[in-house]
């Protein structure tokens, strides 16, 4: 290991040795079993004598935080203290204020046996064999040619694929320069609204709606409005007329599940060109997974005043941790969403963008989403059938077809606590999330939202009798 030790001042050299590898080994930089540099290479390192350092060893040694194995070195003893890196206590740089009070969701990374959480595709539906070939593929050093960096928009052949896949999937007018690739389509939000949002601006978002996103443009001091969503979408009457931005998940409602009708797409696209500054953010996060009906023109395409920001992601239709979104943006912006990309992260992932390039140019990303939706067509149906029969006592459906979820919202006159049926859930080995979590108005709606992308067709049945057993207690 190449230890760090900073001599600087005055004082016993051995003491400022000792003191240092002490206080790395308390605060956790050196682990227990970690092997340090023998002394006659530390100490002309440190341009000190041998012996300066073997006492500063011996000392640490004899109080217990190192020993001596005979032939192999000097190593952090397996007993000794490590209480944590010493913090200031008060006082210290104080963040921006809009970062004061901590506004992210936490990140809940317990593993369940009957995981009814949202936003998770299948991992084991994943073609991981084929994906590492991929990958490997581009990892030779015929496809390493640039020394340099590369385009901010993303890697060429990435961006062809997606405006074909989006043009024939989705129905969306793409060339190849429309496109530009992201870290996941919450960099495509972010981008957007550093390129459009000046601090005290008005955003609009569903109520409910997807809080990632309203956290965010909470954080660039945007004013964000909620507006009421129905069975046939967001309220375009209730868009205050001062909105720049509006997001929108139009084609499945986040977390709904209900499409916006042709009605309101329409009425929407005429309130952008009517208030002249306004544009609205497409996000189509996971309408890949279709299983009834078919999907209405994406607002991107019946857009013709340039209007319209097409959000799309890979999270979903294959894994987060992959981390690639996009965008479709009109000419007008691509300039300026270009360099905010730049001066964001240059560009993301060269090596998974090519990857993927060739994942959908040779049909596996089409064959992936049909295998996939075949699996989660199963799950879709046996919770559809369980909130018609032994949840219907509690539970009352919205209507969805497609995506990796379903909203379900109390049966009227039901009196439950719908965080003691979610907390007695957890309790028998069962995630399922509260709509009202998703809901930033008051008063919250009460419901609960079922996902279906993580859990096992055979767990189910199981999972969903759990469920009931903790609607029944709460009730």
């Amino acid at each position: 290991m190449d230890l760090h030790i900073s001599l600087e001042g005055r004082g016993d050299l051995s003491a400022r040795i000792y003191r240092q590898i002490m206080e790395a080994v308390l605060d956790g930089r050196l682990r227990p079993g970690e092997r340090l540099p023998p002394t006659r290479e530390l100490a002309p390192r440190l341009e000190v004598s041998r012996n300066t350092v073997a006492a500063a060893y011996d000392r640490l040694t004899a109080e217990g935080f190192l020993e001596g194995r005979s032939g192999a070195g000097t190593f952090v003893r397996a007993e000794s203290r490590r209480p944590g890196r010493r913090r200031p206590s008060r006082g210290g740089v104080r963040p921006g204020r809009r970062w004061e009070t901590p506004m992210a969701p936490p990140n809940d990374r317990a593993e369940f046996t009957f995981d009814f959480r949202l936003g998770m595709p299948d991992v084991r539906l994943f073609p991981l064999e084929t994906w590492r070939r991929l990958v490997s593929r581009e990892l030779r050093p015929a496809s390493l040619r640039s020394p340099g960096y590369g385009e901010p928009a993303g890697h060429p052949a990435l961006r062809e694929a997606i405006a074909r896949y989006a043009g024939v999937s989705r129905a969306v007018r793409a060339e190849a320069d429309d496109v530009i690739v992201t870290q996941g389509a919450q960099q495509a939000l972010d981008l957007i609204a550093r390129v459009l949002i000046e601090p005290g601006d008005c955003v609009a978002v569903e109520e409910p709606g997807y809080p990632p996103a309203r956290l965010l443009f909470q954080s660039l001091g945007a004013r964000v409005v909620g507006v009421p969503v129905d069975e046939e979408g967001l309220d375009v009457s209730a868009i205050p007329r001062a909105a720049r931005l509006v997001h929108v998940t139009p084609s499945h409602q986040f977390p709904l599940g209900t499409p916006m009708s042709l009605a309101r797409r329409t009425a929407l696209l005429a309130w952008a060109e009517r208030s002249d500054r306004a544009v609205v953010i497409e996000d189509d996060y996971d309408s890949e997974f279709r299983f009834s009906d078919r999907p209405l023109e994406p607002l991107q395409s019946l857009d013709r005043t340039g209007r319209v920001i097409y959000v799309g992601s890979f999270s979903k239709t294959l894994l987060p941790l992959l981390r690639v979104g996009f965008m479709v943006a009109p000419a007008s912006l691509q300039g300026a969403l270009r360099t905010a990309k730049q001066l964001s992260d240059w560009h993301g992932d060269l090596t998974t963008q090519a990857a993927l390039a060739r994942f959908i140019d040779e049909g596996l990303l089409a064959r992936h989403i049909r295998r996939a939706t075949r699996e989660y067509a199963v799950r879709h149906e046996r919770i559809l059938a369980a909130l018609h029969g032994d949840l219907a006592e509690w539970l009352a459906l919205v209507p969805s077809a497609a995506g990796l979820h379903l909203c379900t919202r109390l049966v009227p006159g039901r009196n439950v606590d719908v965080q003691r049926v979610v907390a007695s859930a957890r309790g028998a080995d069962v995630a399922v999330e509260s709509l009202a979590a998703y809901c930033a108005a008051e008063p919250a709606q009460h419901g609960l939202v079922i996902g279906y992308g993580a859990i096992p067709a055979e767990r189910v049945d199981e999972g969903l009798r759990r469920l009931a057993t903790a609607l029944r207690a709460a009730t």
